[in-house]
């Protein structure tokens, strides 16, 4: 077979640094290690809108979300005119399956064919979300399949049986067995894709997007895995509690402020939040096995020579840093994802510092499958840094990424060292020095000595967002749009926003 097979692996919300393999000292990634030391990690892997649907919509296209959906909100239907990840890979002669969590709205009711932009098969699961839209109490059946197969083997109802909703950030075990547990139906439906393909269809190079729905709130791992790391050792996030960092809180994006109120981060103790980055930390290692035994279902069958792996996330979790929870701004934890690609004309052993995102899947996948996207995309083919890592600066200078919550649009732009933020709300300026405070805890947008990087950065970010059609940021004078805020106004949303839901 002269096309490579593409296996596409995503996680929902996992930070860039909660790999062993991105240098995490305590975290357990066995399986994600090794198919680091198969490829190359990437070290500036970034979501180009921070957000579950915008960032998927991404990843099917190639576009930044302001142009395939409109939208930078978690909403937004791709628009006809875009091209699609599983068109361009069906026009080259591959069979296309979807395994787990795709977000693409809006749902489908009962009765019509769901929303799978062209995927030959899927089996999917939506945490809830589609079973709440149309069938709370689970009557119907048909709606989502993990929900389906639950039932079947009798644990129906079991998947948020401890009470806990899909944006609560309290920790609890799920009371579902690990052989029941979504992210190992997950895999189970990914091998048998991979066998039908085997028995029905091995003259074509397959394409499947395996598709976690974790290590997503509720941070609830399954039994064997919430006791696997003592919260007392797990490192605590930085500026939680922590008066002396207070000030430097207030500067940044209110979006990370208001998001610390609406889910009554406050209300929980620094104890809870130990057991829950101790339950986030389990998550993620019960995936890495469930990721191994598909990787070894490769290797067993001789596939996985010829197959193209990727491994990434729609975006990150600031899981208690500066005092708040989730994505949807532009601080590490939330912007930067793990990146890995392993395989067919990738360099083993290797690590890159090229600014890359999830904009780029489509173009890459385009390249080595010998397809036509049929349009240009705003994402690069990383064939070039496949085989020459060290070549970051042929991919892309600068990456640029967006987001838009209640308060307005939050935009960033890096070299992989400095980076610098605007947030509409409250025209907060932040710059850091990613090398020398990967944290960043420290502001230096108005530090007088940082002045000459401030302006270039800004102007760099002027003419990204221009080059990529964000055109909506600016006035109609050309500045940066900026409303006032007020936080005094900032309030707890639960039970509506923690999602205190049964399923």
């Amino acid at each position: 077979m002269d096309k490579p097979n593409i296996l596409l692996i995503t996680a929902d919300q996992i930070r860039w640094d909660c790999l062993g393999a991105a240098g995490n000292p305590i975290i357990q990634t066995p399986n994600l290690d090794r198919l680091a030391r198969r490829g190359i990690l990437f070290r500036n892997g970034f979501s180009p809108d921070p957000i579950c649907v915008p960032a998927r919509a991404t990843i099917m296209t190639g576009n930044y979300p302001q142009v395939c959906t409109g939208h930078k909100t978690n909403s937004g239907k791709i628009k006809e005119d875009q091209p699609l990840l599983t068109e361009t890979l069906k026009s080259a002669g591959y069979h296309t399956y979807a395994l787990g969590k795709l977000h693409f709205v809006p749902y489908a009711p009962p009765g019509e064919p769901r929303l799978v932009h062209g995927f030959q098969h899927a089996k999917i699961t939506e945490s809830g979300r589609m079973l709440a839209k149309f069938d709370p109490k689970n009557e119907l059946g048909g709606i989502e399949d993990y929900i389906d197969y639950l039932e079947d083997v009798g644990w129906g109802g079991y998947s948020r049986a401890h009470g806990i909703g899909n944006n609560d950030v309290r920790p609890c075990r799920s009371p579902l067995p690990p052989e029941h547990y979504v992210d190992h139906w997950i895999a189970d439906c990914t091998i048998e894709a991979l066998n039908e393909h085997q028995n029905k269809r091995s003259e074509q190079p397959f394409f499947v997007w395996m598709s976690s729905p974790k290590p997503h709130s509720p941070y609830d791992p399954p039994r064997g895995y919430d006791d696997l790391y003592d919260p007392r050792e797990i490192p605590p996030p930085f500026g939680w509690r922590d008066k002396s960092v207070e000030p430097a809180l207030q500067e940044k994006d209110p979006a990370i402020d208001e998001t610390r109120f609406a889910h009554g981060i406050d209300s929980i103790s620094p104890e809870a939040w130990q057991v829950s980055r101790a339950y986030y930390y389990g998550s993620i290692t019960f995936l890495d096995a469930q990721i191994g035994r598909v990787l070894e279902h490769l290797e067993k069958h001789d596939l996985i020579d010829n197959t193209l792996i990727l491994f990434t996330a729609d975006h990150g979790d600031l899981i208690g840093d500066f005092g708040s929870c989730f994505k949807a701004c532009h601080h590490n934890g939330s912007v930067r994802v793990p990146f890995i690609a392993a395989g067919p004309g990738v360099k083993q052993g290797a690590e890159s510092d090229a600014r890359v995102g999830l904009q780029d899947i489509l173009p890459t996948f385009a390249q080595a499958a010998g397809g036509d996207i049929g349009q240009e995309v705003q994402g690069k083919p990383l064939q070039p840094v496949f085989t020459s890592p060290e070549k970051g600066e042929d991919i892309r200078q600068y990456y640029y990424a967006t987001t838009e919550r209640g308060m307005g649009f939050s935009v960033m732009i890096t070299d992989g060292v400095w980076k610098y933020i605007y947030s509409e709300a409250g025209a907060i300026e932040e710059l850091y020095n990613n090398i020398n405070d990967p944290k960043e805890e420290h502001n230096l947008a108005e530090n007088p000595t940082h002045t000459d990087k401030l302006e270039e950065m800004r102007k760099a970010l002027r003419e990204e967002a221009m080059k990529l059609d964000d055109k909506d940021i600016f006035d109609g004078q050309g500045n940066l749009k900026s409303r006032s805020v007020d936080r005094s106004e900032f309030r707890h949303q639960y039970p509506t926003r923690m999602g205190w839901r049964w399923y």
